[in-house]
């Protein structure tokens, strides 16, 4: 029994559609299970690199199906992370604005054809479901926690009209006790916020980790207006107070200007509200049913400093966070309800890992190779012991092994490793890899046999493989780990199993080896542009437009080589399927307007970059993909003006908006 979970958006990632809200429609996914066991699973934008893509999942769902050596029509159930009542009210926001859009007013016949359009082949309807959002993020937990009865809490910013439930998960089953209109989000309370703060959508971790820099008591009075809390766990928001009274009594902070004091005591006033609503829910809905164990999911559970402090409560004996807790986790649940109505539940078993993504494939050396003007390559039968020396002596490394993770933490298969010792590490690599303020903090990796030595774990506690939870690193340790110490002596911790991923143990214990300390530094391996990498060409691209000193993909080692205007002319540039070109007439003065040209993205926040003329008719001659020689010798453009069109292609490449890459042979033929 095969079944499909999707979560995603209605249009192709070429296309450009009006705005639907804000908390619909993004991190785009497919989720693969067969008798209710996950085998595929990956997020839209890691394959179309749009960040938080909110595409129809085509090419996610390709690899799944790929994966199984399956077609579409062999597939039982395809569920869709909303319910169809909600998906309808959707689609009549978005065509009553723009009535010329062909789009069919009938989600299941919508559905059916952006299936039958991506995959060639028509979907029977009655193979069609679709499931409510906030019950889809209930069971992606529940179903995946092991256990046999607990207290399950969803929370986001909004979904079918609603933004979170509790509920109660037993055997096979989860039960609604109480759900939360979305006038009342917890997700929206949140994001209203840090709008004054200079952030928006998806930037909520961001303000979760400037929290420990601030004092919430200057302007705990001030968020105590922007909610109340009453009897029997009830909770009510007034959204509408929070802009015009952050406005009177805080410098209103815009995108790049300056992060003050007053910002970081707001970002902990609203981090402890948040946290004093979870916690009056959860405390009234414990002591009601009794239950013992709490599972966690929606987008507010990745939160990890509310997660952590749950931990250290003792409110539960036992909290499960589901790793995607995002809207791609609900691909996740809606699969599983569907393969559950076909009489195939979930195991109940403790999820382990989420490596269900792409593997690196079989022609690794083959793609590493194609970059050889710039890539020096080496085949080591210890790439291990050679990436753990390399960091023992300062080096930051990309880390590509296996398949890919599924959700948003990169959990030691697609990282940026380094030594978590030296402090001086957090500020260089958010300054030259992350191209991101100097207060964000990094993760520790720990070998699980070793993290009690280095982490103060609540009693029982000693697994925590998903990066869901702050914990207190030990007082003793916090020195040594100046790295991923946060400052307010926490980290957001990750236990490597080695049975769940031997080789990243591997690596971590090769690094002991050499220091004596069983950590590594880990982030995310990507740029501040883009998902984190999963191809070997995206490591290469992503390695190749930061400064990071090695890379390691499966068992290669690769260094940059000194690269001449040669080389880089030799590249073959195409055009991503989210970018177009536009030469437009702008005011480029109050009393000037003149001829502009623009390079844009299909997607929301990506925005225009203006081009050089000669760089705009360049990229215009382009056919799928062009050698850059061939297109400069077309247009006779002189030496010195291809550096100049070179190091303004290679900033570009660097946002995401051109590709640059080998070309393949039927570009440039031998």
């Amino acid at each position: 029994m095969l079944c499909l979970g999707l979560s995603g958006g209605l249009d192709k990632v070429y296309e450009c559609r009006p705005e639907l809200p804000s908390t619909f429609l993004h991190d785009g996914a497919a989720v693969l299970v067969r008798d209710g066991r996950v085998i595929a699973a990956v997020e839209e934008e890691r394959l179309n690199r749009v960040k938080h893509s909110n595409k129809f999942p085509s090419l996610a769902i390709q690899y799944c199906l790929d994966t199984a050596g399956v077609q579409l029509k062999d597939v039982d159930r395809i569920a869709f992370y909303a319910t169809e009542a909600y998906c309808k009210t959707m689609l009549e926001r978005l065509f009553v604005p723009q009535p010329s859009e062909a789009i069919p007013m009938d989600a299941r016949l919508l559905l059916r054809t952006m299936l039958g359009q991506e995959c060639g082949t028509e979907v029977d309807p009655s193979r069609i479901s679709f499931v409510s959002h906030h019950r889809a993020h209930a069971v992606s937990a529940f179903a995946m926690s092991g256990f046999e009865q607990s207290l399950v809490l969803a929370i986001d910013g909004g979904g079918d009209f609603q933004s979170g439930l509790v509920a109660i998960g037993s055997g096979t089953e989860v039960n609604l006790l109480e759900s939360f209109p979305e006038r009342h989000s917890l997700g929206l309370f949140y994001l209203e916020a840090i709008r004054y703060l200079g952030y928006g959508l998806f930037d909520e971790y961001k303000v979760m980790g400037l929290a420990p820099y601030g004092d919430p008591a200057p302007y705990r009075e001030l968020f105590e207006q922007f909610y109340e809390l009453s009897e029997n766990g009830c909770y009510r928001l007034h959204l509408d107070r929070i802009g015009p009274a952050l406005v009177r009594n805080i410098q209103v902070r815009r995108k790049g200007m300056p992060i003050t004091q007053q910002h970081r005591d707001v970002s902990a006033s609203l981090q402890e509200a948040l946290e004093r609503i979870v916690f009056h829910i959860l405390r009234h809905y414990r002591d009601l049913t009794g239950m013992k164990r709490l599972c966690l999911a929606g987008g507010v559970a990745h939160n990890c400093t509310v997660n952590g402090k749950l931990l250290y409560s003792g409110l539960f004996d036992d909290i499960f966070v589901q790793p995607a807790a995002h809207d791609a986790g609900c691909a996740l649940g809606a699969a599983l309800m569907a393969s559950q109505e076909e009489g195939r539940p979930a195991a109940r078993e403790r999820l382990q890992d989420v490596y269900w993504g792409p593997d690196l494939g079989d022609a690794v050396e083959q793609e590493l190779n194609a970059w050889a003007g710039h890539l020096h390559i080496e085949r080591s039968d210890d790439a291990a012991g050679r990436a753990a020396e390399w960091m023992a002596n300062g080096a930051v490394i990309g880390w590509v092994q296996g398949r890919s993770e599924f959700g948003p933490r990169a959990l030691g298969n697609r990282s940026i490793l380094a030594d978590p010792r030296p402090a001086s590490n957090k500020t260089r690599i958010n300054a030259m890899v992350k191209k991101r303020e100097g207060y964000r903090p990094f993760a520790p990796s720990v070998l699980e046999e070793d993290a009690a030595e280095y982490f103060d774990l609540p009693a029982g506690a000693r697994e925590f493989p998903f990066m869901n939870f702050v914990v207190r690193v030990r007082q003793s340790k916090r020195d040594l780990l100046g790295a991923i110490t946060h400052v307010d002596g926490t980290a957001r911790l990750q236990t490597v199993s080695r049975r769940s991923n031997p080789t990243y143990w591997g690596l971590i214990d090769e690094f002991k080896k050499r220091t004596g300390i069983p950590v590594l530094l880990n982030t995310s391996f990507n740029n501040n542009v883009e998902p984190i990498v999963d191809s070997v060409a995206d490591a290469v691209a992503t390695f190749l437009t930061t400064e990071l000193d090695g890379l390691v993909v499966g068992p290669f080692l690769v260094k940059k080589r000194t690269v001449t205007l040669e080389d880089w002319t030799s590249l073959a540039v195409s055009l991503p399927p989210y970018v177009s070109l536009h030469r437009v007439r702008a005011h480029t003065a109050r009393d000037c307007q003149e001829t502009v040209c623009e390079i844009r993205t299909a997607f929301s926040g990506g925005g225009a970059v203006r081009i050089s003329d000669v760089l705009f008719d360049l990229l215009m001659r382009i056919r799928g993909e062009s050698v850059l020689r061939d297109l400069f010798e077309s247009m006779m453009v002189d030496h010195h003006e291809r550096g100049t069109l070179v190091e303004a292609l290679r900033g570009l490449w660097e946002q995401r908006r051109v590709q640059l890459r080998p070309p393949s042979r039927a570009t440039h033929p031998e």
